[in-house]
């Protein structure tokens, strides 16, 4: 007989765990805040309640330490958020930028067992030989090297460690459940909207352990960089990959990281990080398809002085008018116009029309002043500036724009360490401009006006349709209004407190009019306990209401 695990014990230990952890690094509140008894006012924690700020100088720390205690889902949710200041805050993202994979090596013996299962072959009829010394290790996957058999290529085979989405997505499901109650029973914490940071983390984790989609990627990489003879794209070994194995073409050469901290005679740096910006700015503007996270480390000469990007397990997807949009912003910041920089961006929808208050022009304003008369080489990172900016405003961005401006932020800061001569802003300014001619086009112009075409028709045809019947709704009064109260759930808590109150009351003078039961004072024992117990709740209930006044 198959025993079955009880995954609701199994959660119940985990969450357990997670309070543990919490608890040590002074966050214990944020789960005792939000238990079951906690929706009685009387029982709430007054000092977590009076702590709206919810974060001090110390948190940022103590936020990086959590996630790499509660490992890997964890981990990879540190290392998304690292890179959404909009949505934490430039202290606790920079802090978060430090996370590093703290998991132990998973044993050859486990993953040879994993790699065979998903191939559905033994690995020596695969691979002529294996080294058992993994050349890289994360907290979800390693990296081994290996050869193929007959031809003898030099392969690389990312795997999976054992159970990794199982405990991903039990982690998951309870990082959606305690984020939901933070947010339903902590007002402090809805500031961060915790509900959409962990349903943009989970549909960015489920993609990156996806090896499959990865090998889509790759590929995808490979056919727009397939005229481009300066940079490479390793091949994969569609044969030998699986949704948890993927097998690839090992890349030798030197990693830009240790490009930048020393010379190699035959590498030209100039010309490399030239490579960079190019192919960068292709991918964002001409392809619409673009690797997330273009760090040095995720970079590499090869020995016939190529650049070669790997880890392609996110990427960023642009439409074709989000792209022609993206161009115009980018004259537009160079060109240092305020009203139009904020017009563009109402119209990408990066912005919203409430959003543009006095303070967001006065900060672009100062942006603007900043690069006014400016020559080209030293407006580098313009748009970084530009998406900081909005940061400080509060303005939550669109996930590909804050990546896009993360990304051309790390190629121009790699660009110049390079060289010092490095001028991104001349080459983007350069194919910007490419792409605003190309947009007026005749033939561009006709194929959009088609377009446009095919949607009024759409609309005509289904106008009559929605008057017809939006008037019969009214008619028959038909017609939902929603209110939404953001302290609804804590004013129905009070009226549920208030109605218990009332029923005790009037229970305890029937008792005591009745006149049965067992006696104190003369007075119905079972009527004066609710009668007193009813005092009690009422005290504690006109408490909790002047405290919240003050």
């Amino acid at each position: 007989m198959k025993v079955k695990s009880n995954t609701r014990n199994e959660n119940i230990k985990r969450i357990n765990e997670i309070y543990k952890v919490l608890k040590e690094n002074d966050f214990g509140y944020l789960i005792e805040e939000n238990t079951f008894f906690k929706k009685f006012p009387f029982l709430r924690n007054r000092k977590a309640k009076k702590d709206d700020a919810l974060l001090d100088e110390t948190s940022p720390i103590r936020i990086r330490k959590v996630l790499e205690q509660l490992g890997p889902a964890y981990i990879k949710l540190g290392q998304m958020l690292s890179t959404r200041p909009d949505l934490v805050g430039m202290e606790i993202a920079e802090e978060l930028q430090k996370l590093r994979d703290n998991t132990p090596v998973t044993p050859f013996n486990e993953m040879k067992a994993l790699i065979e299962e998903e191939l559905d072959t033994p690995l020596d009829e695969i691979f002529s030989n294996i080294d058992e010394t993994p050349i890289g290790s994360a907290s979800i996957g390693q990296v081994y090297r290996g050869e193929l058999k007959g031809t003898g290529e030099k392969v690389a085979i990312k795997a999976q460690k054992p159970n990794s989405r199982e405990i991903i997505e039990n982690d998951v499901k309870i990082m959606k459940f305690l984020a939901d109650r933070m947010d339903k029973y902590i007002s402090a914490t809805r500031t961060y909207n915790l509900p959409a940071i962990v349903s943009e983390f989970e549909r960015s984790i489920f993609k990156e352990i996806d090896y499959l989609k990865e090998l889509m990627n790759l590929q995808n990489l490979s056919r727009n960089f397939k005229d481009v003879d300066y940079i490479k794209i390793p091949d994969a070994y569609e044969n030998y990959c699986s949704e948890k194995v993927i097998t690839m073409e090992l890349i030798k050469g030197v990693k830009i990281t240790d490009l930048i901290e020393r010379d190699y005679p035959k590498i030209d740096k100039k010309k490399i990080a030239s490579y960079g910006v190019k192919s960068y700015f292709k991918q964002v503007l001409i392809d619409g398809f673009f690797h997330a996270d273009p760090h040095p480390g995720n970079l590499i000469v090869t020995e016939d002085r190529k650049l070669c990007y790997i880890d392609a397990g996110m990427m960023g997807i642009l439409n074709e008018d989000f792209k022609e949009n993206l161009a115009e912003l980018i004259l537009l910041l160079l060109s240092g116009n305020t009203n139009n920089i904020i017009n563009q961006l109402i119209y990408m929808g990066v912005i919203s029309p409430l959003q543009n208050t006095p303070e967001l022009q006065a900060d672009i304003d100062d942006l603007m002043s900043l690069y006014y008369g400016a020559e080209l080489k030293d407006m580098d990172g313009a748009l970084e500036d530009l998406l900081n900016a909005m940061i400080k405003n509060n303005i939550i961005l669109p996930r590909e724009f804050v990546m896009i401006g993360r990304g051309i932020a790390l190629i121009e800061d790699t660009g110049r360490k390079l060289d010092p001569e490095f001028n991104a802003t001349a080459e983007l300014k350069e194919l910007s401009g490419n792409i605003m001619i190309d947009k007026y086009k005749p033939k561009r112009i006709g194929k959009v006006g088609m377009n446009y075409l095919l949607e009024v028709e759409h609309l005509a045809k289904d106008l009559p349709n929605t008057i017809r019947n939006t008037a019969s709704k009214i008619e028959s009064g038909d017609i939902e209004v929603k209110l939404k109260h953001e302290e609804i759930s804590q004013l129905t808590n009070q009226l549920s407190v208030s109605l218990i109150i009332s029923s005790l009351i009037i229970g305890s003078s029937l008792a005591i009019m009745a006149g049965g039961g067992p006696k104190i004072w003369d007075i119905s024992a079972i009527g004066l306990i609710g009668f007193v117990f009813s005092a009690v709740l009422g005290a504690f209930l006109i408490i909790e209401y002047m405290v919240e006044r003050e």
